[in-house]
């Protein structure tokens, strides 16, 4: 048995269902309330989740405050083009290895809130986010998996005008706006999963389905992923991959993200952030 972890309010918990169980609590004091702590013992998580059923619940999901699962992750890593269907409507070649930027942690945000668009040109980018849990360097591909603790629902939503502003393009920055990384709704660890490396995702926009599609199709899997920047880079507990997005994307169909907007992200498996858009300034995009 796996586990189904939440961050409510900062307090890490336990998820079954609708009902969550604040991890202090249940523990009777043995593991710490910050998420960031409880995902290096996913062992203790399983089993104190075994036992749920013992516990009241403290209360329900769907009332409480509910943050990104990881809140503080040390690296932010996200790829681009890793589906072909994807690179095909972009118009861009098919990546030989993974195209790899980051997302600032400062633009991640749970599962229900707010996107704050500051042009008329924001897009969303449905995509399942890999955490890890036992770092490691230069790890295999056949070891990848066990080096991840759980996924979860992500959306990499990108100002395409900031993005697209300079040469080569600013995918970090277009891509770390403030609100720019929603996750959650929980963290799932693998092995609650019935195929972690066949997950379908789908995102609608106002009910609207844009993007349909499974990780199955992803160029470079998520062990090649690991592997790869493992190679690079020291990978530590909490570190995140965004593993990038089906095709269906606003920009290739003149679909931009207005204020109104409600973004529907759904992971089998793993559950739906649901995000709506709100426009708070303009950016601007030149120097003086």
């Amino acid at each position: 048995m796996g586990f189904r972890l939440a961050n409510i309010a900062g307090r890490a918990a336990l998820v079954d269902g609708d009902d969550y169980f604040d991890l202090f609590e249940i523990s009777g004091g043995e593991l710490d309330t910050d998420p960031m702590v409880a995902i290096t013992m996913p062992h203790r998580l399983a089993e104190l989740s075994a036992t749920l059923h013992e516990h009241e619940p403290t209360g329900r999901l769907s009332d409480a405050s509910v943050g990104p699962p990881i809140p503080r992750p040390p690296k932010s890593f996200a790829v681009g083009f890793n589906y072909q269907a994807h690179a095909d409507e972009g118009g861009a070649a098919t990546p030989t290895v993974p195209l790899v930027f980051t997302k600032f942690p400062s633009c991640l945000v749970g599962p229900t809130a707010d996107v704050e668009l500051r042009s008329d040109f924001c897009d969303y980018e449905a995509e399942l986010v890999v955490v890890i849990g036992r770092g490691g360097k230069d790890i295999e591909p056949a070891d990848a998996w066990d080096h991840v603790v759980g996924v979860t629902v992500g959306q990499d939503i990108s100002d395409r005008v900031a993005q697209f502003v300079a040469t080569p393009p600013h995918f970090d920055l277009g891509k770390s706006f403030d609100t720019f990384g929603p996750l959650g709704p929980v963290l799932v660890s693998v092995d609650e999963l019935a195929d972690c490396d066949d997950l379908r995702i789908v995102c609608m926009v106002n009910g609207d389905v844009r993007q349909s599609g499974s990780t199955a199709e992803m160029i470079f899997d998520v062990p090649t992923l690991i592997s790869y920047l493992s190679r690079i880079t020291t990978l530590t507990p909490g570190d995140i991959i965004f593993t990038g997005t089906p095709d269906g994307i606003g920009a290739t169909q003149g679909k931009f993200l207005a204020d109104g907007d409600v973004i529907t992200t759904t992971i089998e498996d793993i559950g739906t952030i649901i995000n709506r858009c709100v426009r708070v300034s303009d950016y601007q995009g030149e120097t003086n």
